[in-house]
C-alpha cells in the first residue's frame, strides 16, 4: 500500500474547530469568522466562534451617554 492510498484530503484539512471561549466543536466554515478576507485557506479562520465574538464585543463596548456640559 502506498501512502497516498491511506490518507485522503479530508484527513489533512480541518472542517471543525474547537472554540477557545466556549470549548464547543463547531463547523469551521459556518461558525467562525475569516480573519483575512483575501485568503481562502481553512487555516485563515479565527479561533473564536461567531457567537462568542459577538458576546465579547458587546461586553467590551462602552456606554456612550456623554452629554455636553450645562454652561
Amino acid at each position: 500500500m502506498e501512502l497516498d492510498d491511506q490518507f485522503k484530503l479530508e484527513h489533512l484539512l480541518f472542517y471543525e474547530r474547537k472554540c477557545r471561549s466556549c470549548d464547543q466543536v463547531k463547523s469551521l466554515t459556518e461558525d467562525f469568522y475569516v480573519t483575512r478576507k483575501d485568503r481562502t485557506l481553512l487555516s485563515s479562520y479565527s479561533y473564536e466562534c461567531k457567537e462568542c465574538t459577538k458576546i465579547r464585543i458587546k461586553s467590551k463596548r462602552t456606554n456612550n451617554n456623554w452629554q455636553y456640559p450645562d454652561w
